[in-house]
């Protein structure tokens, strides 16, 4: 059993680690501008004319466009007055200082306020900006930017349908090209059931906080958690996974990456839920409090920052939207219900410790309950 004062002390640190943890949650983030989710759907549909070793596709949920030039000579993409903005090839990627597009495509937005070096009829002047064939940029083109929803989705926003077509040109050496697509609208889904499935989820697994942990039933109960936060920490990797493999991260490597980097604080509270659920399942010491801190991370990090994805038809995260929503309502029942859990059995602990009252004529207590 764990003293009292250490245990306030284990909670002090356990809400400072999650304040913490709270504010390094913009490092993790999807990518820089990234959306949450959206309700519109680009789709790359072809290369024109094709190109062996020239790939497009959309990435980040449809917030960027991503080029791969594998065919040995350079492709410029054309920007919005037909400027050359881009130009992609084995030598590395190199911006058109002089092309609006340079400028407005900084973030998804395209709010950029142009300098006077933004001038499309002035000669290129080149600067290299990344290494490698390969390039994501935010496109106005492939985008929906209006304030609101195109007519015919205002009038029948629950029927899916195309808003457009799109094209972004370029420039094989001499040869004109371009990369088609589509922007459909997705009507989102109802958000209220899995709100209530998670909710009911958590007042569940907490529930089993309220049994007395000194009993056989008490450890069933504890190891009960342990399993369904593990089961969390589980869907919570999944989810992080998902989210890697959705920037574009090209093979193993730059999966890893992506996961070290961009993802990081995500991973590493999954994996957390994942060790703490074996820690209670393990009737380890101080396993009540290890449930709480790892629920409340996973529930922060792995749950709320991927909540959009109950409210919106598609989440930046790799694989079936109705999947991805699954792993969601899970990792924010298992998250939020942990916590729970194991705040109420130290609670329970707490006061089965405290002293009894001192019976008169006695200098202290009659004994401890422990």
């Amino acid at each position: 059993m764990i003293p009292a004062p250490l245990r306030r002390a284990a909670l002090v640190a356990a809400a400072a680690t999650t304040a913490l943890l709270a504010l390094a949650t913009p490092a993790a983030a999807h990518g820089a501008d990234a959306p949450d989710g959206t309700d519109y759907r680009a789709t790359v549909t072809g290369v024109g004319p094709p190109r062996q070793g020239l790939t497009a596709r959309m990435v980040e949920a449809g917030g960027r466009l991503e080029l791969t030039n594998r065919t040995g000579v350079d492709v410029t993409v054309l920007g919005y007055s037909g400027e050359p903005y881009l130009r992609i090839g084995s030598g590395g990627v190199y911006e058109n200082r002089h092309s609006p597009a340079a400028w407005l495509n900084r973030t998804i937005a395209g709010e950029t306020r142009l300098p006077a070096e933004a001038d499309p009829a002035a000669a290129p002047a080149w600067r290299r900006i990344a290494d490698g064939p390969t390039y994501r940029w935010h496109d106005q083109r492939t985008l929906w930017r209006g304030d609101g929803p195109p007519a015919a989705v205002a009038a029948d926003p629950d029927r899916e349908q195309r808003v457009r077509d799109w094209v972004v040109p370029l420039r094989v050496g001499d040869t004109p090209t371009e990369v088609r697509g589509t922007l459909d609208w997705v009507p989102p889904p109802d958000p209220y059931p899995w709100w209530v499935a998670a909710t009911l989820g958590a007042l569940v697994i907490g529930a089993a906080g309220l049994v007395p942990g000194g009993t056989a039933a008490g450890v069933r109960a504890l190891r009960a958690v342990g399993a369904l936060l593990a089961a969390g920490g589980a869907a919570g990797v999944a989810l992080t996974v998902g989210r890697a493999l959705d920037t574009g991260a090209p093979g193993a490597g730059g999966l890893l990456g992506e996961l070290v980097t961009g993802q990081v604080w995500t991973l590493l509270t999954a994996l957390g839920a994942l060790a703490a659920g074996g820690y209670a399942l393990a009737r380890r010491p101080a396993a009540d409090f290890t449930l709480a801190l790892a629920g409340a991370c996973l529930a922060l990090f792995a749950g709320v920052s991927d909540v959009a994805a109950l409210s919106r038809s598609v989440p930046p995260v790799a694989g079936p939207a109705g999947l991805v929503r699954v792993l969601v309502a899970v990792v924010l029942a298992t998250g939020a219900g942990a916590v729970a859990a194991g705040l109420l059995r130290l609670r329970t602990a707490a006061r089965t410790a405290r002293p009894l009252p001192a019976a008169p004529g006695t200098a202290g207590g009659v004994g401890q309950r422990w």
